[in-house]
Protein backbone atom coordinates (compact mmCIF):
# COMPACT_ATOMS: atom_id res chain seq x y z
CA UNK A 1 0.00 0.00 0.00
CA UNK A 2 2.81 2.41 0.94
CA UNK A 3 4.61 1.68 -2.31
CA UNK A 4 1.40 2.32 -4.27
CA UNK A 5 0.88 5.70 -2.57
CA UNK A 6 4.48 6.66 -3.28
CA UNK A 7 4.06 5.73 -6.93
CA UNK A 8 0.83 7.76 -7.18
CA UNK A 9 2.61 10.74 -5.64
CA UNK A 10 5.40 10.52 -8.20
CA UNK A 11 2.84 10.32 -10.99
CA UNK A 12 1.02 13.40 -9.66
CA UNK A 13 4.30 15.31 -9.40
CA UNK A 14 5.18 14.26 -12.95
CA UNK A 15 1.80 15.43 -14.16
CA UNK A 16 2.22 18.78 -12.42
CA UNK A 17 5.69 19.04 -13.93
CA UNK A 18 4.34 18.41 -17.41
CA UNK A 19 1.62 20.98 -16.87
CA UNK A 20 4.25 23.49 -15.79
CA UNK A 21 6.38 22.74 -18.82
CA UNK A 22 3.38 23.13 -21.12
CA UNK A 23 2.57 26.48 -19.53
CA UNK A 24 6.21 27.58 -19.92
CA UNK A 25 6.27 26.56 -23.58
CA UNK A 26 3.03 28.37 -24.41
CA UNK A 27 3.91 31.46 -22.41
CA UNK A 28 7.28 31.94 -24.09
CA UNK A 29 5.94 31.00 -27.49
CA UNK A 30 3.68 34.03 -27.17
CA UNK A 31 6.17 36.41 -25.54
CA UNK A 32 9.12 35.27 -27.64
CA UNK A 33 7.06 35.67 -30.80
CA UNK A 34 6.02 39.18 -29.77
CA UNK A 35 9.61 40.26 -29.11
CA UNK A 36 10.84 38.49 -32.24
CA UNK A 37 8.26 40.23 -34.41
CA UNK A 38 9.26 43.62 -32.99
CA UNK A 39 12.99 42.92 -33.34
CA UNK A 40 12.58 41.48 -36.84
CA UNK A 41 10.63 44.51 -38.03
CA UNK A 42 13.23 46.82 -36.52
CA UNK A 43 16.03 44.89 -38.25
CA UNK A 44 14.18 45.09 -41.56
CA UNK A 45 13.93 48.86 -41.19
CA UNK A 46 17.61 49.05 -40.22
CA UNK A 47 18.84 46.94 -43.14
CA UNK A 48 16.67 48.84 -45.64
CA UNK A 49 17.87 52.18 -44.25
CA UNK A 50 21.54 51.17 -44.33
CA UNK A 51 21.29 49.96 -47.91
CA UNK A 52 19.70 53.27 -48.91
CA UNK A 53 22.32 55.25 -46.95
CA UNK A 54 25.20 53.28 -48.50
CA UNK A 55 23.87 53.63 -52.04
CA UNK A 56 23.41 57.37 -51.49
CA UNK A 57 26.96 57.80 -50.17
CA UNK A 58 28.43 55.82 -53.07
CA UNK A 59 26.52 57.99 -55.53
CA UNK A 60 27.57 61.21 -53.77
CA UNK A 61 31.16 60.86 -52.47
CA UNK A 62 31.11 64.47 -51.22
CA UNK A 63 28.97 63.28 -48.28
CA UNK A 64 32.22 62.20 -46.62
CA UNK A 65 32.86 65.89 -45.95
CA UNK A 66 29.81 65.88 -43.66
CA UNK A 67 31.18 63.12 -41.42
CA UNK A 68 32.48 65.57 -38.75
CA UNK A 69 29.13 67.38 -38.66
CA UNK A 70 27.23 64.08 -38.46
CA UNK A 71 29.41 62.94 -35.56
CA UNK A 72 28.88 66.23 -33.73
CA UNK A 73 25.11 66.07 -34.22
CA UNK A 74 24.75 62.44 -33.09
CA UNK A 75 26.89 62.89 -29.97
CA UNK A 76 25.15 66.17 -29.11
CA UNK A 77 21.74 64.51 -29.46
CA UNK A 78 22.77 61.64 -27.19
CA UNK A 79 24.10 64.11 -24.60
CA UNK A 80 20.89 66.13 -24.69
CA UNK A 81 18.23 63.39 -24.68
CA UNK A 82 19.99 59.99 -24.65
CA UNK A 83 20.43 59.53 -20.92
CA UNK A 84 21.45 55.97 -20.11
CA UNK A 85 20.96 54.95 -23.76
CA UNK A 86 24.46 56.22 -24.46
CA UNK A 87 25.82 53.03 -22.83
CA UNK A 88 24.43 51.00 -25.72
CA UNK A 89 24.56 47.20 -25.64
CA UNK A 90 26.34 47.28 -22.28
CA UNK A 91 23.24 48.86 -20.72
CA UNK A 92 21.21 45.82 -21.79
CA UNK A 93 23.78 43.40 -20.38
CA UNK A 94 23.91 45.32 -17.09
CA UNK A 95 20.12 45.32 -16.85
CA UNK A 96 20.07 41.54 -17.28
CA UNK A 97 22.83 41.07 -14.70
CA UNK A 98 21.54 43.47 -12.05
CA UNK A 99 17.83 43.69 -12.80
CA UNK A 100 17.75 47.38 -11.89
CA UNK A 101 18.59 49.23 -15.10
CA UNK A 102 15.66 50.48 -17.15
CA UNK A 103 16.01 50.36 -20.95
CA UNK A 104 14.55 53.59 -22.38
CA UNK A 105 12.40 53.26 -25.48
CA UNK A 106 14.23 56.21 -27.04
CA UNK A 107 17.28 53.95 -27.39
CA UNK A 108 15.75 52.40 -30.53
CA UNK A 109 15.22 55.56 -32.63
CA UNK A 110 18.41 57.15 -31.35
CA UNK A 111 20.68 54.26 -32.29
CA UNK A 112 18.87 53.75 -35.61
CA UNK A 113 19.22 57.39 -36.60
CA UNK A 114 22.81 57.59 -35.37
CA UNK A 115 23.83 54.45 -37.25
CA UNK A 116 22.20 55.56 -40.51
CA UNK A 117 23.94 58.96 -40.28
CA UNK A 118 27.26 57.25 -39.60
CA UNK A 119 26.95 55.13 -42.74
CA UNK A 120 25.49 57.92 -44.88
CA UNK A 121 28.58 60.05 -44.28
CA UNK A 122 31.18 57.27 -44.41
CA UNK A 123 31.89 56.15 -40.84
CA UNK A 124 33.26 52.61 -40.53
CA UNK A 125 30.82 50.73 -38.32
CA UNK A 126 28.50 47.74 -38.30
CA UNK A 127 24.87 46.94 -37.65
CA UNK A 128 24.72 44.17 -35.02
CA UNK A 129 25.04 46.58 -32.09
CA UNK A 130 22.20 48.65 -33.48
CA UNK A 131 19.96 45.61 -33.99
CA UNK A 132 20.70 44.31 -30.48
CA UNK A 133 19.98 47.70 -28.89
CA UNK A 134 16.76 48.11 -30.83
CA UNK A 135 15.72 44.58 -29.91
CA UNK A 136 16.49 45.17 -26.24
CA UNK A 137 14.63 48.47 -26.15
CA UNK A 138 11.55 46.97 -27.81
CA UNK A 139 11.74 43.91 -25.54
CA UNK A 140 11.61 46.22 -22.53
CA UNK A 141 8.53 47.86 -24.04
CA UNK A 142 6.94 44.42 -24.50
CA UNK A 143 7.70 43.59 -20.86
CA UNK A 144 6.04 46.82 -19.77
CA UNK A 145 2.95 46.11 -21.85
CA UNK A 146 2.49 42.62 -20.39
CA UNK A 147 3.56 43.73 -16.89
CA UNK A 148 6.27 41.13 -16.59
CA UNK A 149 8.21 40.60 -13.38
CA UNK A 150 11.95 41.07 -12.94
CA UNK A 151 12.92 37.50 -13.89
CA UNK A 152 10.75 37.47 -16.99
CA UNK A 153 12.05 40.92 -17.93
CA UNK A 154 15.60 39.55 -18.01
CA UNK A 155 14.55 36.75 -20.34
CA UNK A 156 12.67 39.22 -22.53
CA UNK A 157 15.85 41.30 -22.88
CA UNK A 158 17.76 38.18 -23.90
CA UNK A 159 15.00 37.50 -26.44
CA UNK A 160 15.43 41.02 -27.79
CA UNK A 161 19.17 40.48 -28.23
CA UNK A 162 18.64 37.08 -29.84
CA UNK A 163 15.89 38.36 -32.13
CA UNK A 164 17.95 41.36 -33.19
CA UNK A 165 21.10 39.36 -33.85
CA UNK A 166 19.36 36.48 -35.63
CA UNK A 167 17.28 38.70 -37.87
CA UNK A 168 19.97 41.18 -38.89
CA UNK A 169 22.30 38.43 -40.14
CA UNK A 170 19.69 35.84 -41.17
CA UNK A 171 21.14 33.35 -38.67
CA UNK A 172 18.40 32.54 -36.12
CA UNK A 173 20.10 29.54 -34.51
CA UNK A 174 23.26 31.54 -33.90
CA UNK A 175 21.07 34.37 -32.60
CA UNK A 176 19.45 32.08 -30.03
CA UNK A 177 22.82 30.83 -28.80
CA UNK A 178 24.26 34.35 -28.81
CA UNK A 179 21.48 35.45 -26.45
CA UNK A 180 22.36 32.83 -23.82
CA UNK A 181 26.16 32.85 -24.31
CA UNK A 182 27.09 36.52 -24.43
CA UNK A 183 26.25 37.34 -20.80
CA UNK A 184 29.27 35.71 -19.21
CA UNK A 185 32.41 33.85 -20.25
CA UNK A 186 32.07 30.17 -19.46
CA UNK A 187 28.38 30.24 -18.58
CA UNK A 188 25.25 29.50 -20.62
CA UNK A 189 21.80 30.56 -19.44
CA UNK A 190 19.92 27.44 -20.49
CA UNK A 191 16.62 28.59 -19.01
CA UNK A 192 16.42 31.29 -21.66
CA UNK A 193 17.36 29.08 -24.60
CA UNK A 194 13.80 28.21 -25.68
CA UNK A 195 12.49 31.82 -25.44
CA UNK A 196 15.56 33.07 -27.34
CA UNK A 197 15.09 30.41 -30.00
CA UNK A 198 11.46 31.45 -30.52
CA UNK A 199 12.42 35.13 -30.70
CA UNK A 200 15.29 34.51 -33.14
CA UNK A 201 13.26 32.27 -35.45
CA UNK A 202 10.30 34.65 -35.51
CA UNK A 203 12.59 37.67 -35.88
CA UNK A 204 14.34 36.15 -38.89
CA UNK A 205 11.03 35.12 -40.49
CA UNK A 206 9.55 38.61 -40.01
CA UNK A 207 12.62 40.31 -41.49
CA UNK A 208 12.40 38.08 -44.55
CA UNK A 209 8.64 38.67 -44.75
CA UNK A 210 9.37 42.39 -45.08
CA UNK A 211 11.30 41.50 -48.26
CA UNK A 212 14.79 41.82 -46.79
CA UNK A 213 17.36 39.30 -48.02
CA UNK A 214 20.88 38.45 -46.89
CA UNK A 215 24.08 38.11 -48.89
CA UNK A 216 25.53 34.64 -49.50
CA UNK A 217 29.27 34.04 -49.34
CA UNK A 218 30.16 30.59 -50.73
CA UNK A 219 33.22 28.75 -49.43
CA UNK A 220 33.64 26.82 -52.64
CA UNK A 221 35.27 23.41 -52.48
CA UNK A 222 36.26 22.43 -48.94
CA UNK A 223 39.39 20.24 -48.76
CA UNK A 224 39.11 16.88 -46.96
CA UNK A 225 39.99 16.91 -43.29
CA UNK A 226 43.61 16.02 -42.59
CA UNK A 227 46.16 16.66 -39.88
CA UNK A 228 47.98 19.17 -42.07
CA UNK A 229 44.80 21.09 -42.93
CA UNK A 230 43.59 21.17 -39.31
CA UNK A 231 47.01 22.32 -38.13
CA UNK A 232 47.00 25.12 -40.71
CA UNK A 233 43.52 26.19 -39.59
CA UNK A 234 44.70 26.17 -35.96
CA UNK A 235 47.59 28.48 -36.88
CA UNK A 236 45.19 30.79 -38.69
CA UNK A 237 42.89 30.76 -35.66
CA UNK A 238 45.74 32.03 -33.47
CA UNK A 239 46.09 34.96 -35.86
CA UNK A 240 42.32 35.54 -35.75
CA UNK A 241 42.36 35.65 -31.95
CA UNK A 242 45.27 38.10 -31.89
CA UNK A 243 43.55 40.30 -34.50
CA UNK A 244 40.43 40.44 -32.30
CA UNK A 245 42.60 41.38 -29.35
CA UNK A 246 44.21 44.15 -31.36
CA UNK A 247 40.81 45.42 -32.48
CA UNK A 248 39.49 45.68 -28.92
CA UNK A 249 42.68 47.34 -27.70
CA UNK A 250 42.55 49.81 -30.59
CA UNK A 251 38.93 50.82 -29.93
CA UNK A 252 39.56 51.30 -26.20
CA UNK A 253 42.87 53.05 -26.86
CA UNK A 254 41.33 55.51 -29.30
CA UNK A 255 38.47 56.15 -26.86
CA UNK A 256 40.85 56.90 -23.97
CA UNK A 257 43.14 59.11 -26.04
CA UNK A 258 40.29 60.99 -27.71
CA UNK A 259 38.58 61.60 -24.35
CA UNK A 260 41.80 63.00 -22.91
CA UNK A 261 42.49 65.23 -25.91
CA UNK A 262 38.90 66.39 -26.54
CA UNK A 263 36.75 66.19 -23.36
CA UNK A 264 33.54 67.35 -25.09
CA UNK A 265 31.75 64.36 -26.66
CA UNK A 266 30.26 66.26 -29.65
CA UNK A 267 33.55 67.91 -30.54
CA UNK A 268 35.35 64.60 -29.99
CA UNK A 269 33.15 62.94 -32.61
CA UNK A 270 33.66 65.90 -34.96
CA UNK A 271 37.42 65.59 -34.56
CA UNK A 272 37.23 61.84 -35.16
CA UNK A 273 35.16 62.39 -38.30
CA UNK A 274 37.74 64.89 -39.56
CA UNK A 275 40.60 62.42 -39.06
CA UNK A 276 38.67 59.62 -40.79
CA UNK A 277 37.77 61.80 -43.79
CA UNK A 278 41.35 63.04 -44.19
CA UNK A 279 42.75 59.52 -43.92
CA UNK A 280 40.30 58.26 -46.53
CA UNK A 281 41.39 61.03 -48.91
CA UNK A 282 45.12 60.78 -48.23
CA UNK A 283 45.61 57.01 -48.25
CA UNK A 284 42.75 56.00 -50.50
CA UNK A 285 40.79 54.30 -47.74
CA UNK A 286 37.43 54.34 -49.46
CA UNK A 287 37.18 50.56 -49.19
CA UNK A 288 37.24 50.88 -45.39
CA UNK A 289 34.27 53.25 -45.11
CA UNK A 290 30.78 52.12 -44.14
CA UNK A 291 30.11 48.39 -43.92
CA UNK A 292 32.83 47.55 -46.51
CA UNK A 293 30.62 44.82 -47.98
CA UNK A 294 32.41 44.90 -51.38
CA UNK A 295 35.65 44.14 -49.52
CA UNK A 296 33.91 41.31 -47.66
CA UNK A 297 32.53 39.88 -50.90
CA UNK A 298 35.91 40.14 -52.65
CA UNK A 299 37.60 38.19 -49.87
CA UNK A 300 35.51 35.12 -50.81
CA UNK A 301 36.67 35.22 -54.44
CA UNK A 302 39.57 32.78 -55.06
CA UNK A 303 41.48 35.49 -56.93
CA UNK A 304 40.01 38.50 -55.17
CA UNK A 305 41.95 41.77 -55.15
CA UNK A 306 42.54 41.72 -51.38
CA UNK A 307 45.70 43.48 -50.22
CA UNK A 308 47.75 41.83 -47.43
CA UNK A 309 46.95 44.59 -44.92
CA UNK A 310 43.34 45.38 -45.84
CA UNK A 311 42.33 43.82 -42.51
CA UNK A 312 44.50 46.33 -40.67
CA UNK A 313 43.07 49.25 -42.63
CA UNK A 314 39.52 48.24 -41.75
CA UNK A 315 40.55 47.77 -38.12
CA UNK A 316 42.06 51.27 -37.96
CA UNK A 317 39.09 53.03 -39.57
CA UNK A 318 36.61 51.18 -37.34
CA UNK A 319 38.60 51.93 -34.18
CA UNK A 320 38.61 55.62 -35.09
CA UNK A 321 34.88 55.58 -35.82
CA UNK A 322 33.68 53.75 -32.73
CA UNK A 323 36.37 55.13 -30.41
CA UNK A 324 35.37 58.73 -31.10
CA UNK A 325 31.67 58.19 -30.40
CA UNK A 326 29.94 57.33 -33.67
CA UNK A 327 27.03 54.90 -33.54
CA UNK A 328 26.99 51.42 -35.07
CA UNK A 329 28.02 47.87 -34.31
CA UNK A 330 31.31 46.04 -34.23
CA UNK A 331 30.40 42.70 -35.77
CA UNK A 332 30.27 43.48 -39.51
CA UNK A 333 33.66 45.23 -39.30
CA UNK A 334 34.93 42.15 -37.46
CA UNK A 335 33.56 40.01 -40.29
CA UNK A 336 35.50 42.11 -42.79
CA UNK A 337 38.68 42.09 -40.70
CA UNK A 338 38.49 38.33 -40.30
CA UNK A 339 37.65 37.51 -43.91
CA UNK A 340 40.35 39.75 -45.39
CA UNK A 341 42.93 38.45 -42.90
CA UNK A 342 41.96 34.88 -43.76
CA UNK A 343 42.26 35.62 -47.48
CA UNK A 344 45.71 37.13 -46.93
CA UNK A 345 46.87 34.06 -44.99
CA UNK A 346 45.71 31.59 -47.65
CA UNK A 347 48.93 31.54 -49.73
CA UNK A 348 51.06 31.07 -46.62
CA UNK A 349 48.96 28.22 -45.24
CA UNK A 350 48.25 26.54 -48.57
CA UNK A 351 44.47 26.51 -48.08
CA UNK A 352 41.74 27.90 -50.36
CA UNK A 353 41.22 31.63 -49.88
CA UNK A 354 37.38 31.43 -49.65
CA UNK A 355 37.66 28.79 -46.90
CA UNK A 356 40.07 30.87 -44.83
CA UNK A 357 37.94 33.96 -45.43
CA UNK A 358 34.94 32.17 -43.94
CA UNK A 359 36.98 30.83 -41.03
CA UNK A 360 38.35 34.31 -40.38
CA UNK A 361 34.87 35.81 -40.39
CA UNK A 362 33.76 33.34 -37.73
CA UNK A 363 37.02 33.20 -35.76
CA UNK A 364 37.61 36.93 -35.26
CA UNK A 365 34.03 37.45 -34.10
CA UNK A 366 34.24 34.43 -31.77
CA UNK A 367 37.39 35.86 -30.20
CA UNK A 368 36.07 39.41 -29.87
CA UNK A 369 32.65 38.49 -28.42
CA UNK A 370 33.74 35.38 -26.45
CA UNK A 371 30.89 33.38 -27.98
CA UNK A 372 32.50 30.33 -29.64
CA UNK A 373 29.37 28.15 -29.73
CA UNK A 374 27.21 30.87 -31.27
CA UNK A 375 29.92 31.61 -33.83
CA UNK A 376 30.35 27.94 -34.73
CA UNK A 377 26.62 27.71 -35.42
CA UNK A 378 26.80 31.04 -37.26
CA UNK A 379 29.37 29.45 -39.56
CA UNK A 380 27.15 26.43 -40.14
CA UNK A 381 24.20 28.65 -41.04
CA UNK A 382 26.26 30.84 -43.37
CA UNK A 383 28.47 28.24 -45.01
CA UNK A 384 26.94 24.79 -44.46
CA UNK A 385 28.20 21.72 -42.64
CA UNK A 386 30.95 20.67 -45.07
CA UNK A 387 33.48 22.79 -43.17
CA UNK A 388 32.12 21.99 -39.71
CA UNK A 389 35.40 20.66 -38.27
CA UNK A 390 37.36 23.64 -39.56
CA UNK A 391 34.74 26.08 -38.27
CA UNK A 392 34.83 24.57 -34.79
CA UNK A 393 38.64 24.62 -34.64
CA UNK A 394 38.73 28.25 -35.78
CA UNK A 395 36.02 29.35 -33.34
CA UNK A 396 37.46 27.65 -30.28
CA UNK A 397 41.16 28.40 -30.76
CA UNK A 398 40.54 32.03 -31.73
CA UNK A 399 38.33 32.39 -28.64
CA UNK A 400 41.08 30.99 -26.41
CA UNK A 401 43.67 33.34 -27.91
CA UNK A 402 41.74 36.55 -27.23
CA UNK A 403 42.31 36.43 -23.46
CA UNK A 404 39.89 38.38 -21.30
CA UNK A 405 39.29 41.06 -23.94
CA UNK A 406 35.72 41.60 -25.16
CA UNK A 407 33.83 44.04 -27.33
CA UNK A 408 31.24 44.08 -24.51
CA UNK A 409 32.76 45.63 -21.39
CA UNK A 410 29.79 44.47 -19.27
CA UNK A 411 30.28 40.82 -20.20
CA UNK A 412 31.07 38.96 -16.97
CA UNK A 413 34.05 36.69 -16.51
CA UNK A 414 32.45 33.87 -14.53
CA UNK A 415 35.20 31.40 -15.38
CA UNK A 416 38.61 31.69 -16.94
CA UNK A 417 39.00 30.22 -20.39
CA UNK A 418 40.99 27.34 -18.96
CA UNK A 419 37.93 26.41 -16.86
CA UNK A 420 39.17 27.73 -13.54
CA UNK A 421 37.48 30.26 -11.28
CA UNK A 422 38.82 33.82 -11.84
CA UNK A 423 39.84 33.95 -8.17
CA UNK A 424 42.22 31.00 -8.57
Amino acid sequence: MGESKSQNKRLREAGMGMAGIAAFLLKWLALGSLVGALAGSASALLLWSLELATDTRMAHPWLLALLPAAGFFVSWTYRQVGGSAIRGSNLILESIHEGRERIPLRMAPLVLGGTVLTHLTGGSAGREGTAVQMGGSLAWLAGTLVRSGADDRRILLLCGMAGGFGSVFGTPLAGALFGVEVLAIGLLRHGALYPCLVAALVGDAVTRAWGIGHAVYPLGEVPPESFAALAAVALAAVAFGLAARLFIAAVHGVRRLATRLVPSAPWRSAAGGTVIALLALLVGGGNYLGLSLPLLQDSFAPSGSIEPFDWLGKLLFTALTLGTGFQGGEVTPLFVIGSTLGHALAPLLQLPAPLLAGLGLVGVFSAAANTPLACFVLGLELFGADAAAYLLVASVIAYLCSGTASIYSSQRRTYRKDGRDPAD
